[in-house]
């Protein structure tokens, strides 16, 4: 054996014995929250997924799927090169400018993925000289993005505004520009950002407030996202840089950052993760400005998921959710494991999330709820995870 493969086997090992390690299940998607999970022995089982982002379920809309069957005969199945090297198409074009509209901003740039997106805004943005605070349970990416800057990188406790506010108060006057991010929907808890607070922190210490609202568009705010559904509220918030992905409830796939005109035009030149990668496939583009048109058109399939969230939430006695997650804390990962299996067995589809994903000692369930899901699934799901999860296994 290498020592490469010899370091390998010993990282495995590791993994296993605490529970970590992961694998991939051959798992096929269908309408209706379905999918199909293919066995070891080569068997087929359809389950009823409760851990998919496709909120809206409009990856396997007609319409969404026939704008992207069309667009590839018409533009082809990809984009070539770097929209800087090849150019940008017209649909490129459009979907920037529907996302602004969306979103209430001058302007918009697409990106390969919400991954590709922090990892290219952030750092054009900061650097060696400046300041970075991210919330302690912020996505992975604005990590990544953040660490990429080679800026001072600090992490304040989560939801914790008096925090971030101290932080800034002894750290800011010795950084030209600051950086201050958050998930606006933290996707391991389903709880939203206190973007107002947020807001008159980041004023009171000119530092710039981002959020990664991947979790928040196409569900809540009529569509447009977290930070709108605040704003809605009567909520004084600016957020100067808004970005997300298309890969969850627009189902399809891509990034974005929404902001001013100047902000776009300066990370279209600078973002490595835009100038040295190929562009979004056509038929990508296209799907997703379908999708758009169903998100602000469709009011009842936008409340839908949230409403069958605070369904389940209401039937297992959890306080009402304000988004479409819903994490049950089992805090050990072979206990979060056992259940998981357990939900299996009785035909649902629900995925224990472990450390790293999550802090240690808070492995836990993740229900996601879509537009799809059928009140009696929720409600024989919600039983079943009360008797033989909640009350039977409680520590």
């Amino acid at each position: 054996m290498s020592s490469l493969d010899a370091f390998a086997a010993e990282k495995l090992q590791d993994l296993e014995a605490r529970s970590l390690r992961r694998r991939l299940v051959e798992t096929e998607r269908g309408a209706d929250s379905r999918a199909v999970r293919r066995g070891a022995d080569g068997s087929r089982r359809t389950l009823i997924s409760f851990c998919c982002n496709d909120y809206l379920n409009l990856s396997q809309n007609p319409a969404v799927k026939q704008a992207m069957v069309q667009a590839a005969l018409e533009f082809g199945a990809g984009a070539g090169a770097s929209r800087l090297v090849t150019g940008t198409y017209p649909l490129v074009t459009a979907l920037e400018e529907r996302l602004a509209r969306l979103k209430k901003t001058e302007a918009a740039v697409v990106f390969g993925s919400g991954y590709l997106t922090n990892l290219g805004v952030i750092p054009s943005l900061a650097g060696s000289r400046d300041l970075i605070l991210v919330d302690e349970l912020a996505h992975a990416c604005l990590y990544g993005g953040a660490q990429l800057a080679g800026a001072k990188v600090v992490v304040f406790r989560h939801n914790d505004v008096d925090h971030a506010a101290d932080l800034l108060a002894g750290m800011r006057a010795d950084h030209p520009r600051a950086l201050l991010l958050t998930d606006g929907v933290f996707s391991m808890d389903g709880d939203l950002a206190p973007l107002e607070a947020l807001t008159r922190v980041a004023r009171a210490h000119d530092a710039w407030l981002m959020t990664d609202d991947a979790h928040g568009i196409g569900v809540l705010g009529e569509g447009r996202g977290s930070t709108a559904a605040q704003i809605m509220e009567g909520r004084d918030i600016d957020v100067p840089l808004q970005m997300g992905t298309l890969s969850k409830a627009v189902g399809v796939y891509g990034g974005y950052l929404c902001a001013s005109q100047s902000v776009v035009d300066f990370v279209k030149t600078r973002a490595r993760s835009f100038i040295y990668t190929t562009a979004l496939p056509p038929p990508c583009v296209a799907a997703c400005l379908a999708a758009l048109d169903i998100i602000e058109d469709d009011a009842e399939l936008r409340d839908r998921p949230l409403a069958n969230a605070r369904l389940f939430a209401s039937l297992v006695g959890l306080a009402a959710p304000h988004s479409t997650i819903i994490p049950l804390v089992l805090g050990d990962p072979e206990r979060t494991l056992a259940a998981s299996r357990l939900l299996e067995e009785h035909g649902f589809l629900v995925s224990a999330i472990r450390p790293p994903s999550v802090p240690e000692g808070t492995a836990r369930l993740r229900f996601t709820f879509t537009a799809a899901h059928k009140e009696e699934d929720i409600k024989r799901l919600a039983e079943l995870v009360h008797d033989k999860i909640m009350i039977r296994d409680a520590p």
